[in-house]
């Protein structure tokens, strides 16, 4: 018999079973912003009812959250009703049949390898990170039609996106990833999950191959810490310009133009660690 927990994520997935819920909450999660429900019924070619039918729904699970405020710049009276928002919720949900604890497993592991305070062990952990990383570049290249830049390039944000970070283009002609697929274990030791998760990225855009990107940690805000920038001397336009528009955000081409940021993102565990408590 599933205990209650259980039954509640078993619930909450299967409530993404309906395809144009789905669709909606696909859209939310993949925008830098809060969306309204006139901006969710006009991306999937619904009603506004329709459409908030299925995004309220969505809220009761845990998947998306509701937030109220004014559009626009007007103040005062007259400045109209406040407009129902939405955004990702912080329902985390894992489910697997048989039940399989494999969290619980990385924490273990994870917490054998801090309380070992060994350098020869934290190093062990960067190195396979980085063999695992540069394995799934050569997936991504033996399988790009062309072992062109560009072909390259879809093939390195295809892995992100299938590992879950959720890459999109953000100022300055960075790639960012949204989400971070290690969040719980980051939160328990940053210093060793992020200098890993940068060294998995870095990996794949080594087996990649000649990607011109860089795996750079920068940490921002309800993002991941890693960032993919063009490698210095290459142009940013040609850098990026192999990732697909369709998540409401700037187009690579038009992030590609902005001048870099000037200031370098840290480059060691111990900076990402200490910014990532900061921004958490």
């Amino acid at each position: 018999m599933f205990s209650p927990d259980r039954s509640r994520q078993i619930d909450t997935v299967a409530s993404l079973a309906e395809p144009l819920r789905r669709s909606l909450y696909e859209y939310v999660v993949a925008q830098p912003q809060e969306v309204s429900r006139d901006q969710a019924a006009a991306r999937v070619g619904v009603d506004r009812a329709v459409a908030a039918f299925h995004l309220d729904r969505l809220v009761r699970e845990g998947l998306l959250e509701a937030t109220y405020r004014r559009l626009g710049s007007r103040t005062g009276p007259g400045a109209g009703r406040s407009s129902k928002l939405y955004r990702r919720g912080p329902a985390q949900v894992t489910v697997s049949l048989p039940q399989r604890e494999y969290e619980l497993a990385a924490h273990l592991l994870l917490r054998a390898v801090a309380n070992a305070a060994s350098p020869a062990a934290q190093h062990s952990l960067k190195g396979a990170a980085q063999e695992v990383g540069e394995a799934l570049g050569r997936q991504a290249r033996d399988a790009a039609p062309r072992a062109r830049r560009q072909q390259l390039r879809d093939g390195l944000i295809g892995q992100l996106r299938d590992h879950g970070f959720e890459p999109f283009a953000a100022e300055g002609g960075i790639i960012r990833l949204r989400n971070c697929p290690f969040h719980t274990l980051a939160c328990e030791q940053p210093d060793l999950v992020c200098g890993m998760n940068l060294r998995l990225v870095r990996g794949m855009v080594s087996g990649l191959g000649e990607a011109g990107l860089e795996a750079v940690l920068d940490p921002q805000p309800e993002l991941c810490c890693v960032a993919l920038r063009s490698e210095p001397g290459r142009g940013r336009r040609q850098a990026l310009q192999g990732m697909t528009e369709g998540s409401g955000n700037d187009s690579l081409a038009e992030a590609a133009e902005r001048p870099p940021d000037t200031n370098g993102p840290p480059e060691d565990s111990q900076g990402a660690a200490a910014e990532t408590r900061r921004v958490a």
